[in-house]
């Protein structure tokens, strides 16, 4: 078993509930246990401005799964929640679920990079993975998650008070 560590992200369709059916579908997922999820964040979007507000979270999983299985997991449960994969990037969504960490792993395939390529420079994913990670977590090219999150300030999120 691996830990992976997984954001989730909506705008769309009741973004809080659509984070809670995801969040069920994760603890579903074969060879996999649902360890921990953070608090839920309000981010400003990426790209286009005139969409809703995303809400955000990080989830952490043991997974017996290869990564690419995980990714397949992780895109049917998109598909199931309404996700339509459409041209427009950093449009409004239903449901993204990004794999951020797999275990110490770096991966650069043509369906998934792993870290996640701009995780770096999101403050809606260092700070809910900064909830669920140890003092001093490092990523996989040694860089710490501090070191990260003192690079990223925490301007346009809300730590919203939403029960799980």
């Amino acid at each position: 078993m691996e830990r992976a560590y997984i954001g989730l992200g909506s705008n769309l369709a009741e973004p809080e509930q659509q984070l809670r059916d995801a969040i069920a579908a994760l603890a579903g997922i074969v060879n996999t246990e649902l360890m921990a999820v953070s608090s839920f964040y309000a981010s400003d979007p990426l790209g286009p401005s005139d969409q809703p507000r995303y809400v955000n979270a990080v989830a952490a999983l043991d997974t017996g799964l290869a990564p690419l299985q995980l990714l397949d997991a992780l895109q049917a449960i998109e598909l199931a929640q309404g996700r339509q994969r459409k041209a427009e990037r950093w449009g409004p969504r239903t449901l993204d679920l990004d794999i951020l960490l797999f275990g110490n792993r770096s991966l650069s395939e043509p369906r998934l990079t792993v870290p996640h390529y701009h995780m770096h420079a999101r403050p809606f994913v260092l700070y809910p993975l900064a909830e669920l990670v140890p003092t001093g977590f490092r990523l996989p090219d040694g860089r710490t998650l501090d070191e990260l999150i003192a690079a990223c300030p925490f301007t346009g999120l809300e730590r919203l008070a939403t029960d799980l």
